[in-house]
């Protein structure tokens, strides 16, 4: 037990910079706090104590704001840093030395019975507010991007960005494994750069057309100083003839 809790926290060490004391960790980490209570309530559920199992994950969730099914399976040297708004489902799998940050969804698209929850092979990292839904699996070493929603398959070492996920990078060396918050330098992601092209397109337009607006008024107001004053002229000749 105790090396276990030594091993996590040399995890966190490992993962955070802003980690200074193993007494630190103990007392001021929600993320380590929610995996020593899932341990505890997946050991009451695997054994039939359902209510204690769901009831234990509560107070869990109540003391941490990280929801953890005691259904799901977690392996070893899983940190879940910050760790607020987290909801990992019933029949979740995640692997060893898995990394998730705050606001991200390992939820279930169906109502039915049975495997419905994501499976998370090992060093995945995955994004603040990143959702994977369904009874999909992520490769060993995938990342997947901050605020990502990832319903289909995700091969190892991919790097998955946007909604829906896209696979933007299919491999990548061993160093890339492990990225804070899922982002990868030099990463160019085709639906953001389309849509800062559309944006760009549309700031065009928007001009062309105040431009031509503009042209329209004056010429408008030309047009009406050349009627008023041909019909100045034109009352100035009939009083004239009379």
């Amino acid at each position: 037990m105790f090396s276990r809790l030594r091993e996590e926290m040399a995890c966190v060490f490992e993962r955070d910079p802003a980690a200074r004391s193993a007494w630190e960790i103990l007392t001021c980490y929600p993320g380590f706090h929610a995996l020593q209570v899932h341990r505890l309530s997946h050991w009451c559920w695997v054994r039939g104590l359902l209510w204690s199992g769901r009831f234990l994950s509560h107070l869990g969730r109540f003391a941490t704001g990280i929801e953890i099914h005691p259904g799901a399976t977690i392996g070893r040297r899983v940190f879940i840093d910050h760790g607020m708004g987290v909801v990992i489902g019933e029949t979740a799998e995640i692997g060893d030395d898995t990394t998730l940050y705050h606001g991200v969804t390992l939820g279930g698209t169906s109502w039915k019975k049975g495997k419905r929850h994501p499976t998370l092979g090992k060093n995945v990292v995955v994004g603040a507010g990143a959702k994977i839904l369904g009874p999909i699996t992520v490769g060993d070493g995938a990342k997947i991007g901050s605020n990502a929603v990832v319903v289909k398959d995700v091969p190892p070492e991919a790097t998955v960005v946007g909604i829906p996920g896209r696979v933007v990078e299919a491999e990548g060396p061993a160093s890339l494994r492990f990225a804070a918050y899922a982002v990868v330098q030099g990463l160019d992601d085709p639906m953001a750069k389309a849509m800062n092209e559309l944006i760009s397109h549309s700031h065009e337009l928007e001009q062309s057309l105040a431009a031509t607006r503009d042209k329209l008024e004056r010429l408008e107001r030309e047009l009406g100083d050349e009627g008023s004053a041909s019909a100045w002229s034109k009352g100035s000749d009939r009083k004239i003839s009379a």
